[in-house]
């Protein structure tokens, strides 16, 4: 990852925020978005902080290990979640940018510039923004913000694989795996998915 792209917004501001969420596919769970301000001029060159880059592209062991790493590094960081009852209630997009609001709300200081993956956002606070497609492979702070929501989202999905065992949350953490659709078609839907979204497979409409 380059880091001289996000050393560019530190010329003129010392709080960069980066943004990301994760969960916005699923049919179950949350959406959860993190936002995460790392010390100006930072670098992530040493130890598993080298290996940071977009949530996706790292396995589920590497993001564990980075998750706490990313916090003990960071400035400051947070994280949010909005539920499945809320996402139904004002759809997956606004949910999204509730939870990275909210993240961003929460924040012990006060950024100064938030960059946030993706081309669309909806900002709540007076906080100057910029959207970057493709960002958490290109900004370290938004690939430190999807590591943290991944790993948060991930935890938030194995709880609920222990209430409610009979869907696999663990293993597919809510997305529409082959497995997923089978037990929805059996069981019926559990109080944490979201009931907006259809399952094509099963006929819905």
């Amino acid at each position: 990852m380059d880091t001289d792209y996000e050393h560019t917004f530190w010329k003129e501001t010392s709080h960069v925020c980066g943004i990301d969420e994760a969960g916005r596919g699923p049919l179950a769970g949350p959406v959860v978005a993190a936002a995460v301000i790392f010390p100006r001029w930072f670098r992530p060159e040493r130890g598993v902080l080298a290996a940071l880059d977009d949530s996706k592209k790292l396995s589920a062991e590497l993001r564990e290990k980075l998750a706490p790493a990313i916090k003990d590094a960071a400035l400051c960081w947070a994280v949010d979640a909005v539920g499945p009852e809320t996402i139904d209630q004002m759809n997956i997009f606004r949910a999204t940018m509730l939870a990275m609001n909210n993240a961003v709300a929460a924040m012990p200081k006060h950024p100064e510039l938030l960059l946030v993956d993706g081309n669309r956002f909806r900002p709540l606070l007076p906080v100057p923004y910029q959207t970057i497609v493709k960002g958490d492979s290109k900004v370290f702070s938004i690939a430190a913000a999807s590591v943290l929501a991944k790993t948060c989202r991930d935890a938030i999905m194995k709880e609920f694989g222990l209430t409610y065992p009979q869907y696999g949350f663990e293993r597919h953490f809510g997305y529409p795996t082959g497995e997923h659709i089978r037990a929805i078609a059996v069981h019926g839907r559990s109080p944490v998915h979201r009931n907006s979204f259809k399952v094509r497979q099963l006929g819905e409409k």
